[in-house]
């Protein structure tokens, strides 16, 4: 049995070690941190778009070393991932980390959906992977979220991901504690079985201050942490980084949590200097260790990880409900009547339908009667229902399913617009409809069938 899923059925406190695979060289493996088992992780591009592939640097090392193989769906699409599954099987490495990923950096967002930059999201993945069989899956959640409605997006969508298939879960990085304990607290409230791990990683001045000035997707620094990083940083008390890290890791151990996932912590001089911290406080109790945190991290108001909060509007708009209301009640007239559906289905079954006249027509009387409206880029596999009718489309990441762990009080990853997962959070508490984002699984939309009438596939797709 691999490591990591005999760590998981001996609930054993593991440590995934992430590796790099833009680092030159084969770096030392670790089997064991600290005492406890270790488990190679290999990140899917972190430093860049080019990366080299995880599977691929995974072939540098002993088919006897348990990976777990990251998946980002940035730029992929399906096909992609098939591929990958393959490769993965081939090796007979099972552990995969699946994620939506944050924006590429060559990504293109293109006003009618020629020339933009797809996600392959996770939830999908899961699905697919879970179809194929044989494949240990870890998702992404990010807990650390403080906008209402993008915090209740990011646990509909964990609901999704846990319905999909997935065998454990993976925290954003994070330092607020109350957050990890949330996470911790809504799997045990809905009897979700699945471990759960939480990021970690020493948490220097350069880091926090890159992270800040690069705003890097869905993490939180904030100005009293700098402040906290910078007066250490000057009194010369830079071993405080692991030393904290060493904290959160044990506080999380204490806490329930399967293990840690620990980025950003490659050099064996690093490695070692947090082995130490580790060992010196095991033997501390839970009120011990948070007391300590809470100390170096100067903690009085139990706000200090917590952004200055600034909001889009806190309920949905009257004009956002009367749209919903009245989108649905077309759909439930033209997509879901029995008659619609069988006087629409011998419709389209015409011959003359394959005419490129014909077929061109269509699509663009579709794109012109729904793209002002919704925002529809001819996707061929009209999601509407399925997502209070705000099209997936005016995602920048083209995501069904629900949001990627990147917003910012609810401003999408990109800066420029709300993320529209947080509008339809929001939207779904006014009417009532939050099991549609809970419980309903979107397939991705095939390649061939993007630029073809969704009607026209609706129908023809439909029993009558």
């Amino acid at each position: 049995m691999p490591q990591l899923s005999s760590c998981f059925q001996k609930n054993q406190f593991c440590i995934l070690v992430e590796y790099l695979t833009s680092l030159n060289g084969i770096s030392p493996v670790k089997t064991e941190f600290a005492g406890y088992p270790a488990v190679m992780t290999l990140a899917d591009r972190v430093h860049s778009d080019h990366d080299m592939a995880p599977f691929a640097a995974s072939q540098q090392y002993p088919d006897s070393v348990d990976k777990v193989l990251h998946f980002a769906g940035k730029g992929r699409d399906i096909q992609d991932f098939e591929l990958f599954l393959l490769q993965a099987k081939a090796a007979k490495i099972n552990n995969l980390l699946l994620l939506t990923g944050d924006k590429l950096k060559a990504h293109c967002y293109g006003e009618d959906g020629s020339s933009r930059t797809r996600y392959l999201e996770s939830v999908n993945a899961v699905m697919a992977a879970k179809h194929y069989g044989g494949f240990h899956l870890g998702v992404a959640f990010n807990p650390f979220k403080y906008a209402e409605a993008e915090r209740d997006a990011q646990y509909l969508k964990l609901h999704k991901k846990l319905k999909a298939g997935a065998d454990f879960i993976i925290t954003q990085l994070g330092y607020d504690l109350d957050a990890l304990k949330q996470a911790k607290a809504f799997l045990k409230r809905y009897h979700y079985p699945q471990k759960i791990l939480a990021c970690v990683m020493p948490l220097s001045l350069a880091r926090a201050n890159f992270m800040v000035k690069h705003q890097v997707a869905g993490i939180v620094i904030t100005p009293h942490m700098l402040q906290v990083l910078a007066d250490e940083k000057q009194a010369g008390l830079d071993e405080r980084v692991y030393l904290r890290c060493a904290l959160q890791m044990l506080i999380c151990k204490h806490l329930g949590f399967a293990g840690i996932h620990l980025s950003a912590c490659h050099k064996p001089e690093e490695q070692i200097l947090l082995e130490s911290y580790i060992e010196q406080f095991r033997h501390l109790a839970l009120d011990e260790l948070e007391s300590l945190w809470n100390s170096l991290w100067q903690v009085k108001t139990g706000k200090e990880f917590v952004p200055e909060l600034s909001y889009y509007s806190r309920q949905p708009t009257s004009s956002q409900i009367i749209k919903y209301q009245q989108l649905h009640f077309m759909h439930e007239a033209l997509f879901e009547s029995k008659i619609a559906k069988g006087v629409e289905h011998f419709i389209f079954k015409a011959a003359w339908w394959k005419n490129t006249f014909a077929a061109k027509a269509l699509l663009k009387t579709e794109f012109i009667s729904k793209h002002g409206v919704v925002g529809c880029e001819s996707c061929g596999q009209c999601r509407l229902g399925d997502t209070l009718y705000i099209c997936p489309e005016t995602c920048p990441k083209g995501l069904a399913n629900g949001p990627c762990g990147g917003t910012t009080l609810d401003r999408c990853e990109f800066g420029d617009r709300e993320c529209i997962h947080s509008v339809k959070a929001r939207l779904a508490k006014a009417l009532g409809q939050t099991e549609v984002l809970k419980e309903k699984l979107i397939p991705t939309v095939p390649l061939e069938v993007r630029g073809t009438s969704s009607w026209k596939n609706w129908y023809l797709a439909t029993e009558v």
